[in-house]
């Protein structure tokens, strides 16, 4: 899944006409996906696409690793590698993941590239320019064990909110509270444990408080005339309420895009900054005409599907760097986000071995078409929802096999129902050799009528299950047929001959389901679920008043 084309030519808008530019959160390269990350991003971002395309429309799936930051150079210390082999390695891996799940990228890009600089530090020095930067000292922590300064990501400590002992200096993992390293309690050298002490420093700072009216002013149009998840629209109500502050855009690390000022020479810009830029210039990368994507908005909708931890990057950030230079771009229109996926009763963590990672999923032997099925029927969509290997197994022997031949989760449920449509159908018909002996007619109709429903099936279910698809159109000997707003049931004529008949499922054994868990670290799970409640009920119990 290289830099180019998936083979369908250069898609650019067309004037006049309803044109879909979707983006999916570009995942950091300091470690392999696990089920949370393709479901909250790539996957229904994948079938969003594929539904579009399939309606007609213009279509433009842009996704891609991101590359700089801090959280690369810490994966790169523990791998004993460059920051560069580092991200040459997992853009690699992402890339051959995406391609089992069948992910229909138009191009999946990189942000270490000429294009990534070049673009950032135009936005960078249009906003200097329209006076939304500005120069402030910080006070930061600083390494005495190896002389320097620690971004955020070398930062560990007490989350001051939940307790949780390992939060990082810019995020609580456990709380999810967004954070600064100055913030945590006890705070170590991610490199060394050494307690950092604080010591000033210069940095950029892009003056959001400047920039809150135009993107409220965005926030309201965009929800209104867009289409944004709920807790899309509570978590960027949320900091429009509280009141944007200015936020530092540079740090004290070496791998990133440069500052182009002077004085700067050691700092680079943050990647939380110009991580969302890596959609244009990967766009660049893919065509020339980028603008006619990104400087259009009249005739291009922007969709971006990311899971809920990124929101405001999205929601704020990205807006803001927009209506700061001053320039025309097609701003943020529908955005999905997601809750977590959870994995039995507990979270994913690679560290310990616990969830589906890398090519698990694959291990397994069960296709990937059945993977997209679940993880798309589970969609935490309005809440955390949660895997387990006895709901998988179920989906599959109990929905797909008994059934076949932007809500994404209804649109699936959709496809059931017209299964089960057309399975009541031939149950009510009794569809049987009888029928063909005693009623003829009636026969062929019943029969003509099924394989144009299946037919059917097969265009609404390739948004989700793209090889089922293919698998159904291929024992019919028929083309796709488009997504349409109405079926005529007339796109398989009388005569029409299919090929032999073929099992699109296959049974899953339930008692696989203690294999996979013991496999995939269910038990460790549950233990990190009790870690944390003893945390949070630790911190509660503190926070109590003390009886006198």
């Amino acid at each position: 899944m290289a830099e180019e084309s998936q083979g369908h030519g250069i898609v650019l808008p067309q004037p006049g006409k309803r044109n879909i530019l979707i983006t999916s959160a570009l995942p950091y390269v300091n470690n392999v996906p696990h089920l949370g990350n393709i479901i909250g991003s790539v996957l229904s971002a994948d079938a969003s696409a594929r539904f579009t395309r399939g309606r007609g429309l213009n279509t433009l799936y842009i996704g891609g690793t991101n590359e700089y930051g801090t959280t690369t150079e810490a994966r790169a210390l523990v791998e004993q590698c460059t920051p560069q082999e580092l991200c040459d390695k997992y853009h690699a891996v992402y890339a051959e993941i995406y391609e089992w799940f069948n992910i229909s990228f138009d191009i999946f890009g990189r942000t270490t590239t000429k294009l990534q600089t070049d673009i950032t530090q135009d936005i960078f020095l249009k906003l200097n320019g329209n006076g939304y930067l500005s120069e402030q000292m910080t006070t930061q922590l600083y390494c005495p064990q190896h002389c320097s300064f620690l971004a955020d990501r070398f930062v560990e400590g007490e989350c001051p909110a939940c307790g949780y002992a390992d939060a990082r200096g810019d995020q609580c993992d456990l709380c999810g509270r967004l954070l600064e390293p100055l913030d945590l309690k006890s705070p170590r050298c991610k490199l060394d444990g050494f307690p950092p002490v604080t010591k000033e420093t210069k940095h950029v700072f892009l003056e959001l408080d400047k920039l809150q009216p135009g993107i409220e002013r965005f926030f309201r149009e965009a929800t209104a005339d867009g289409g944004w998840s709920a807790n899309g629209k509570s978590i960027t109500s949320a900091w429009l309420k509280e009141g944007l502050q200015p936020r530092s855009i540079t740090h004290d690390i070496k791998w990133g895009t440069a500052v182009p000022l002077p004085g700067y020479e050691e700092k680079v810009i943050y990647s939380w900054f110009d991580a969302c830029i890596g959609y244009v210039s990967i766009t660049a990368r893919y065509t020339d005409e980028w603008e006619k994507w990104w400087r259009n908005p009249q005739d291009v909708q922007l969709y971006q599907f990311l899971g809920k931890d990124n929101v405001v990057f999205h929601s704020v950030i990205f807006p803001a760097t927009q209506i700061g230079t001053g320039d025309t771009w097609t701003m943020l229109r529908y955005l999905s986000t997601t809750d977590y996926l959870t994995y039995e009763g507990g979270k994913f963590s690679k560290s310990r071995g616990v969830g589906v990672f890398r090519d698990s999923a694959q291990k397994t032997g069960v296709p990937s078409d059945i993977w997209r099925f679940f993880l798309l029927y589970h969609r935490p969509e309005t809440g955390d929802s949660e895997f387990t290997w006895d709901t998988f197994i179920s989906a599959n022997n109990n929905l797909l096999l008994k059934n076949l031949a932007v809500k994404l989760r209804a649109g699936l449920l959709t496809v059931l129902l017209i299964s089960q449509q057309g399975n009541s159908f031939l149950q009510a018909n009794k569809l049987s050799n009888a029928l063909c002996e005693e009623e003829p007619s009636k026969c062929a109709a019943v029969v003509g009528l099924a394989i144009n429903l299946v037919h059917l099936i097969a265009s609404v279910i390739a948004p989700f299950m793209p090889e089922t698809a293919k698998m159904i159109n291929a024992q019919l000997c028929a083309s796709p047929l488009p997504i349409l707003d109405h079926w005529d049931a007339d796109s398989i004529p009388p005569g029409h001959e299919i090929s032999k008949a073929e099992h699109l499922f296959s049974r899953i054994p339930p008692e696989k389901a203690q294999e996979w868990r013991t496999m995939f670290g269910s038990e460790e799970a549950k233990k990190l679920k009790e870690e944390e409640a003893a945390i949070k009920a630790r911190k509660k119990a503190e926070r109590a008043p003390k009886a006198k």
